[in-house]
């Protein structure tokens, strides 16, 4: 047989054999599923069946229950009506009593209206009689006084107020007693105190300088060739050389204290020298200026240094070297400024205020006097302005302005830099005084006191420090004398110049003279 054959036949039969073989899987297959599909639909009936009769079982049970919930909440309805029902009928009688009790109140305040009612016509009644019994006792005094109404009301307020005016001056007089007494022996202790404390020495200044020479053969050598030496150092330094008969010296003089020191310090290199001529005299007098201006700055520094202030712009502390060799009334500006430094200083101390700054103000408050004599103006209005410039705080500003009362003194730094300026100023010897100017002092007192009415003669004593004024007793009674004497230092304050303070004395007194013949 061949052998290809043999195998497609042997593949034929594979393939039907194989073929029947899943055809009767396939049967068998179908068989199986539908006993299953048969037993699944059985089963599904008999779940079906015992659900709808558990349904039927819980419907019931719901029902029964839902019954037994509807008869509960029946019962708890019935059971809060009754409640407020029972509520409704208490508020009912509660409301009842209430409405009696209001009846009776309302029957009381009749009653009482009809009480009041009749007293008020009986106060009208009485009150019509009190008029009645005015008007005659009105009409009655009139009659015994002479006086109609008005001018017994007129009398009578001017009796008043005699009688507040002397009740015032009482009071003010009291008052101010015991406020001066108190304020007295306190700045008294504070100013003694700081006085105590501060020793400073006192030597009148002048605007000249006198310079020795070793012989009077050196005049003629500063003279020079037809005068071209003494016009040369002149020229240069501004200042006029007085060569007179004064024995071995001559005099330097110069409103201008820098200069004049510079003046000084030429002429003395120039006689230490010896040689003295036109060229010479301008090295000398370069060289001078030079130790001047070295000079002004160390007392300046000397100056904040024994002050105790720091951080004081250096134009500052050149300005405050210049018044060195600045005067005011023949005192020293500088030593006057350090002075006033420690007096504020020390009384700030003792008022609990803060030292640096009083001292600080009281160093600064005459700055200005270091430029007077360049820039037109007061001291003050110079001082104020340069110390802004330099950016000090607006205490000191204040302080430098309201030191001589321009303006009023809002600070306690400002009223103590017064203060300190007028002790420093009025110590014995500190100042020189014109005696025109004061002379005029004294007068304008007497004129100022004497310019108020009732005042009689007045008498300024005790270098214009107290003005005694003696008034007309018939004009000026007890009561108006501390008024006059408040407005007349007041006028004092605003009109005079002067130093320190003034007591104002007011002598009033009445006299009897009778002879004995």
């Amino acid at each position: 047989m061949d052998p290809i054959l043999a195998i497609f036949l042997i593949i034929v039969v594979s393939v039907i054999v194989g073929f029947c073989a899943f055809f009767a899987g396939v049967q068998y297959r179908k068989r199986i599923g539908e006993k299953e599909i048969g037993s699944a639909e059985t089963e599904a009936k008999r779940i079906v069946e015992e659900a709808q009769r558990s349904a039927e079982a819980t419907k019931k049970e719901a029902v029964v229950e839902g019954k037994d919930e509807a008869h509960k909440l029946i019962n708890e309805a019935e059971r809060e009506i009754a409640d407020r029902r029972r509520e409704m009928q208490r508020q009912e009688r509660r409301i009842q009593q209430k409405e009696e009790s209001v009846e009776k109140k309302l029957d009381g305040l009749e009653k009482k209206e009809e009480a009041v009612a009749q007293k008020n016509k009986t106060a009208e009644t009485r009150l019509q009689q009190a008029e009645q019994i005015k008007q005659s006792q009105l009409e009655m005094l009139e009659k015994i006084s002479g006086l109609t109404s008005e001018q017994a009301k007129a009398y009578i307020l001017n009796n008043l107020d005699n009688e507040l005016v002397h009740e015032k001056a009482v009071k003010i007089m009291d008052y101010e007693q015991k406020t001066r007494d108190e304020a007295e022996k306190k700045a008294r202790e504070i100013i003694s105190l700081a006085i105590q404390r501060v020793a400073a020495d006192h030597v009148s200044e002048s605007t000249v300088s006198v310079v020795p020479l070793p012989s009077d053969e050196m005049k003629g050598r500063i003279i020079g060739r037809e005068g071209r030496n003494i016009r040369a150092i002149e020229t240069l330094t501004g200042v006029d050389l007085i060569i007179d008969d004064t024995p071995e010296a001559i005099t330097l003089s110069c409103f201008e204290p820098v200069k004049r020191e510079i003046a000084r310090v030429t002429l003395e290199k120039l006689i230490a020298d010896g040689r003295i001529h036109p060229a010479r005299i301008e090295e000398m007098y370069e060289k001078a200026r030079r130790e001047v201006e070295q000079m002004i700055k160390s007392e300046g520094e000397r100056a904040i240094i024994e002050a105790g202030v720091n951080g004081i712009h250096p134009e500052l502390v050149k300005l405050l070297g210049r018044l060195h060799f600045r005067t005011s009334y023949g005192q020293n500006v500088l030593d006057h400024s350090l002075e006033v430094a420690y007096l504020a200083g020390i009384m700030a101390s003792e008022l609990g205020l803060e030292p640096t700054m009083a001292r600080r103000a009281g160093l600064l408050h005459d700055i200005g006097k270091a430029l007077d004599h360049e820039i037109e103006g007061s001291h003050i209005e110079i001082g104020v302005d340069v110390a802004r410039k330099y950016k000090e705080s607006e205490i000191v500003v204040h302080a430098i302005h309201a030191h001589h009362g321009d303006v009023e003194a809002k600070t306690i730094i400002a009223c103590l830099v017064q203060a300190a300026d007028a002790i420093s100023a009025a110590r014995p010897g500190a100042r020189r005084e014109n005696l025109e100017n004061y002379i005029k002092r004294l007068e304008k007192l007497e004129e100022v006191a004497s310019s108020f009415e009732g005042v009689e003669r007045s008498f300024a004593i005790q270098a214009g420090r107290e003005i005694r004024i003696i008034v007309k007793p018939e004009i000026i009674k007890d009561d108006n004398m501390v008024l006059l004497a408040r407005d007349i230092c007041k006028k004092i304050e605003e009109e005079v110049e002067y130093p320190g303070q003034i007591k104002v004395n007011i002598i009033r007194e009445s006299r009897a003279i009778e002879y004995a013949k």
